[in-house]
């Protein structure tokens, strides 16, 4: 997001709350996108008023962000991963990847289930709150990781670092209502409406 952070505007969710349905519900949905989202992006909005950081690209922000305060860490970690996470979801989703995507899966994790293997045990084992992510390391290549709270791998506090082209978030408020505590059924859940095209394209802008 190469948008001045005074310029960022709340995004639209590209579907109906329950068009991911029974994959996620209806009902987490609304709440995940017009409460959690919704208020990390206007704490983000209301940490960095009248500040130097208001005039900041929002990816130099969280390439930079231990130089910053808690709050525009945690909130802007919060929008910027939720915005990604709608995208990379869609009704028509599921399958697998294609293309220049699904050689580069191939070439880093010899296949596609492989890669979907540690994504979901880096899900499934990331303690209390946070995400999991696939991204693009400087050098190109893929890495899978998971991050805490609202941390991504964009972040200069990052233990994993590069640029997330696919994430999950696994947070609670995201699967409790449907999923209880069996947060392995949501993550093999999320396999069905992955939307490979907007993650592909995440790629190519990542290279």
């Amino acid at each position: 997001m190469k948008t001045p952070i005074n310029k960022l505007t709340f995004p639209e969710l590209p579907y109906a709350f329950d068009a991911l349905e029974p994959h996620i519900d209806a009902m987490t949905m609304e709440i995940h996108y017009t409460r959690h989202h919704r208020a990390y992006f206007d704490n983000l909005m209301a940490a960095v008023k009248d500040t130097e950081m208001a005039d900041m690209s929002f990816d130099e922000l969280l390439q930079n962000i231990s130089k910053y305060p808690t709050a525009v860490r945690n909130n802007g970690g919060g929008h910027f991963n939720h915005s990604l996470f709608w995208k990379v979801m869609s009704p028509n989703g599921g399958g697998k990847p294609s293309g220049e995507l699904a050689a580069a899966i191939e070439k880093e994790f010899e296949s596609f289930e492989k890669m979907q293997e540690q994504f979901n045990n880096a899900a499934k084992t990331r303690f209390g709150s946070g995400w999991a992510w696939l991204s693009v390391k400087a050098d190109k290549s893929l890495c899978v990781c998971s991050s805490p709270n609202q941390d991504n791998p964009l972040m200069d506090v990052s233990e994993c670092k590069g640029i997330p082209i696919l994430g999950l978030d696994v947070w609670e408020h995201a699967y409790y209502l449907k999923y209880q505590n069996k947060r392995p059924d949501y993550v093999s859940a999320f396999w069905n409406v992955i939307n490979w095209a907007e993650v592909e394209a995440n790629y190519k802008a990542a290279l």
